[in-house]
């Protein structure tokens, strides 16, 4: 199709006038100019012209199929065979994002964003030898299916097959090979990974090598997600590895050995600090990236998802002269996200504070800030030691993890300093027993620690797709939700939609229980009473436990009732309660 009738169809159709084709065409061509075709975000075409015309490029294109007799395919609703996906190569597909969906006598149909891309046209008629039949779909959803039919970077590991195949032919023909061939696609793949990482708001990205293949998962909202990929990424395992070794300042040649090492990258303008981890397993070794966002990060107290009281009760808490202060919970459960908003919310001229870390995961201006560094001697007991000759007001521990940690972080608190640092504990209470656990006195543990919060990460529902949900009364009460406020509540949940990846969740709140240490239960600390004891006194004081928090946030339709049994119950016992969801009808 040629583009002077693409002017009059669009104007048949009643998209665009034949002067905003021309005005429009103009505009598109210089963005193309200024950032490239294909560039990271750019536009189709139709995609400008939809958008100048106030449409979205979902009906634009449908009105368009229909003044061309098109279809409009769903490519979601469409399982593509993998006989079809190789009638058009994949450097083919990607380029221009187009995909093949079915092959009926012979005639193939090919899903595209822009009919009237020439250069498309004549690949995919290259390509194909025969007849075609196109289809329209929107870029993204051509891109997602792209995604999961073919895997992140398809094309790059086709480019870097196709080097392979050329290597081969040199070496026949008496070349000296350096390797450098692969390079360029090797970093492109690498990056394509972060990229896709970055952009599904991934915290932490797995290379996981096994016998057969090379597996990629993102951790998403604390979920892990694999990503797909080509089936021939295996055998590039080592080139991939030892590109992210060398990106992280790392020495390739050792393989034997876990390693640490660090990136920093900037993507769409965002600082990203990458850690990054590798342990040599049976079949090469597993490669973990840990990314934290550098530029743009708060820290507050209204982000963490505190009830009022509790609000209240840090606030009066975190500018105590002394003491210590506790946060409790798994790994992952954000307690270092709690820790840097209470740092942030007292950082001021007039108090010094430094902290001691392993890592340091965010810089926070104002802030001393060391990096634990066992390799030579600097543990958290050293570095704490020395800290207190620093004349500080208050003093952030990253982990209590021994007793020496223990009995120098409790004689700082006892000397007029405040303390704040993390245990890993179920709950709040149980931290009491873990400290006399390690050795440290009751008495010691009594009269320094003013209060303990443990918490999770509950995923919030995607406010995209929230819609009310059913749920069996007596799941509930089964589950421990208060039977007086369940006909009052709205429960909701997520039902899955392209802002969420199809999950029903978007991001992630916290859900806490603050155990304030009073005079009532100061004694019963010192007597060595049961965590189980602690934690009875204190909810008759008013602590709320963490179900209890959890069901706060779902009757204010943050989070759901399955969501908050995930992480506040060990997964057999939710097995046991709720089976396959068959108490939550969908």
């Amino acid at each position: 199709m040629s583009y002077t009738p693409l002017k009059s169809i669009l104007n048949r159709a009643g998209l665009i006038t034949p002067a905003q084709f021309d005005q429009w065409s103009e505009a598109w061509q210089r963005s193309v100019d200024a950032n490239g075709v294909g560039a990271a975000g750019a536009e189709t075409r139709l995609a400008f012209f939809a958008r100048e015309a106030g449409l979205t490029e979902e009906a634009f294109l449908q009105k368009l199929a229909s003044a061309l007799s098109f279809d409009y395919i769903d490519l979601a609703k469409l399982s593509i065979a993998a006989e079809v996906r190789k009638r058009i190569s994949t450097k083919v597909a990607f380029q221009f994002s187009i995909i093949p969906f079915s092959d009926e006598g012979g005639v193939l149909a090919v899903a595209v964003a822009d009919p009237f891309d020439a250069a498309m046209l004549a690949s995919v008629q290259f390509d194909v030898g025969g007849a075609v039949r196109y289809a329209l779909a929107t870029r993204a959803e051509i891109e997602k299916a792209l995604k999961k039919y073919y895997g992140v970077g398809a094309e790059t590991l086709d480019e870097m097959a196709e080097e392979d195949d050329a290597i081969e032919l040199e070496i026949d023909g008496g070349r000296e090979i350096t390797g450098d061939d692969q390079d360029a696609s090797v970093i492109k793949f690498v990056n394509q990974v972060i990229w896709e990482a970055f952009k599904d708001r991934a915290t932490d990205i797995h290379f996981e090598p096994s016998e057969d293949e090379l597996r990629i998962r993102y951790r998403i909202d604390g979920i892990l997600h694999q990503t797909p990929l080509p089936p021939q990424i295996k055998r590039y395992q080592a080139a991939l590895i030892s590109r992210i070794k060398v990106m992280a300042g790392m020495n390739i040649a050792e393989k034997r050995l876990p390693q640490d090492g660090r990136i920093n990258v900037r993507i769409k303008g965002e600082e990203i600090d990458i850690r990054v981890s590798t342990v040599p397993t049976v079949w090469g070794e597993s490669v973990s990236l840990r990314l934290l966002l550098r530029g743009k990060i708060f820290f507050s107290l209204e982000k963490l998802g505190f009830a009022p009281h509790e609000d209240a009760l840090i606030r009066e808490l975190i500018v105590k002269p002394h003491g210590i202060i506790l946060v409790t919970g798994p790994t992952g459960s954000g307690k270092s996200t709690s820790l840097y908003a209470f740092l942030s919310t007292i950082n001021s001229v007039t108090k010094r504070i430094i902290t001691i870390e392993e890592p340091v995961e965010y810089e926070l201006k104002g802030i001393n800030q060391i990096p634990v560094r066992s390799d030579i001697g600097l543990t958290f007991a050293v570095g704490l030691r020395h800290i207190l000759r620093q004349d500080p007001n208050v003093v952030m521990v990253g982990e209590i993890r021994d007793t020496e940690t223990a009995e120098i972080a409790i004689r700082a608190s006892l000397t007029g300093h405040l303390v704040f640092s993390t245990l890993h504990t179920n709950d709040a209470a149980s931290a009491f027993t873990r400290l006399i656990d390690m050795g440290i006195e009751p008495f010691l543990v009594a009269s320094s620690v003013e209060a303990i919060m443990a918490q999770r990460l509950v995923r919030t529902i995607c406010p995209s797709c929230s819609q009310p949900q059913k749920i069996d009364r007596d799941y509930l009460i089964k589950a421990g939700f208060p039977e007086d406020e369940i006909d009052s509540t709205d429960f909701r949940k997520g039902v899955g939609c392209e802002a969420c990846r199809q999950l029903g969740y978007q991001g992630r709140t916290g859900i806490h229980e603050l155990l304030v240490v009073t005079e009532a239960i100061r004694p019963l600390v010192m007597n060595r009473a049961s965590a189980a004891t602690l934690a009875d006194i204190a909810r008759k004081q008013g602590m709320r436990t963490l179900r209890q928090d959890g069901w706060t946030k779902v009757k204010a339709g943050v989070t759901t009732v399955e969501e908050v049994l995930r992480v506040t119950q060990n997964e057999e016992h939710v097995k046991t309660l709720a089976g396959d969801h068959g108490g939550v009808p969908a």
